[in-house]
């Protein structure tokens, strides 16, 4: 096990905790549950992958937190998604809510100061992430965000048999939220779109840059039930991947898609 991973997955839960229970303004905190067809990019094998991901966003007097923890289970056992943890978690210090900053350029309503961490169990990854977040007024969209951090190798690298350590590189990142609804039926279509760019890894292999898109269409089946609306949501993510994990391999994945906000 990556316990520096593992360690630094327990070290975000610790301080958000504390956060979450008494200084959020506002938080939200679901189940995800994905389940379809992936490849692995190292040998183009294409497994059915079950995907189970704890995941919060808060708001609080000084910014925002969002993590993620993902459990990855497939039905081949070739050293690739075999019961894995992925994690990401990101910080965000508004000048907004710190400094009472406004700005008049197009609809930009926040300008944010992100630090990031992703961090992978079995590959031993962890990467750093710091950043801008610039955040915008969309009519229509709960939020809408475009996200500029470096993208920092802290690999354990090949001699502690983990993912090869890499240069550093960037990404660029979309994200958004739209609700929606189609006679009484009430929809959300959310996720993210990412850019890194190139790089090389400790042996001198080129890494390619890549695009990864996740995006959910979710129908409120809570509120299609008489319930609560905006606790149960049943529809398809579809992610969408130019150059795998830096391969040559690309992916374009429908999965079922369940989430529960508790």
């Amino acid at each position: 096990m990556n316990y520096r991973a593992l360690l630094c997955v327990l070290g975000l839960i610790i301080f958000s905790f504390p956060c979450v229970t008494y200084a959020a303004k506002w938080s939200k905190t679901q189940i995800h549950l994905n389940r379809g067809e992936l490849i692995n990019p190292f040998n183009k094998q294409e497994s059915i992958t079950d995907i189970i991901s704890l995941q919060h966003v808060s708001g609080h007097n000084f910014g925002e937190v969002f993590f993620f923890i993902d459990h990855l289970d497939d039905d081949h056992t070739d050293g690739f998604n075999d019961s894995d943890i992925y994690s990401e978690a990101y910080i965000t210090f508004s000048t907004q809510a710190l400094f009472n900053a406004s700005y008049d350029f197009w609809r930009l309503k926040d300008v944010g100061l992100v630090m990031g961490i992703n961090a992978g169990d079995d590959p031993k990854v962890m990467k750093y992430l710091p950043g801008i977040k610039l955040s915008w007024d969309i009519p229509g969209f709960n939020f809408f965000t475009t996200t500029f951090t470096g993208y920092f190798d802290d690999n354990a690298g090949l001699a502690k048999h983990g993912a090869p350590q890499t240069n550093n590189s960037f990404m660029l990142d979309l994200a958004w939220g739209y609700p929606y609804q189609l006679g009484s039926q009430k929809f959300y279509f959310t996720g993210h779109a990412e850019y890194i760019g190139s790089r090389r890894d400790e042996i001198g292999r080129y890494v390619n840059d890549w695009i990864l898109a996740q995006m959910a269409f979710q129908w409120d089946l809570g509120s299609a039930l008489g319930h609560k609306s905006d606790t149960l949501m049943l529809g398809i993510e579809w992610q969408i991947w130019r150059n795998k994990l830096g391969t040559s391999v690309n992916e374009s994945s429908p999965q079922l898609h369940v989430v529960w906000t508790f």
